[in-house]
């Protein structure tokens, strides 16, 4: 379980992306780029991670962060597949894309989830299946620039379930 209120717990900056994804908190926020608190505290003072379009980014742009490295020898693995919950907040009228990937020790990169566009100005839940035969995987966020200075994607509370 990751709430970003200390560190990145674990999850690492992609290096082949073109920007990254940043620890931040309301209250350092500008007006209508991002969530007027986080998930976890619902506070302006707690913490989530975020991709934000700027004068150093065009559109299409990425940045992408990667969870550590599951196992999938995991007995319970094989068993029940697994699950990765989180919250995200995608508002604004230039709000490009959120694409989630469940990617292989092999860079193979299945995608779980491709949302696009303003998807309302509070925090959404989801829970993505992940699949697998035996091999080791990561999941990745990838957040895509949109076209102008009103957009804005975060992401808090990210959960794998118990299985793996």
């Amino acid at each position: 379980h990751c709430n970003f209120e200390f560190d990145l717990c674990g999850w690492k900056q992609d290096e082949n992306d073109d920007f990254n994804w940043h620890l931040r908190t309301s209250s350092t926020a500008k007006l209508g780029t991002g969530p007027a608190t986080d998930h976890t505290l619902q506070e302006p003072s707690g913490h989530y991670i975020f991709i934000k379009s700027s004068f150093f980014q065009l559109p299409g742009q990425k940045a992408r962060i990667s969870s550590p490295v599951l196992s999938r020898r995991n007995k319970n693995c094989k068993v029940c597949e697994g699950v990765i919950i989180f919250y995200y907040h995608m508002y604004g009228a230039h709000i490009g894309s959120l694409i989630i990937y469940q990617r292989t020790t092999f860079k193979h990169e299945k995608i779980l989830l491709n949302l696009t566009g303003n998807q309302g100005n509070f925090w959404q839940h989801k829970a993505l299946t992940l699949f697998g035969d035996g091999e080791d995987f990561q999941v990745v966020f990838e957040g895509i620039a949109g076209k102008g200075p009103k957009d804005g994607i975060a992401l808090d509370d990210l959960t794998f379930s118990r299985d793996c």
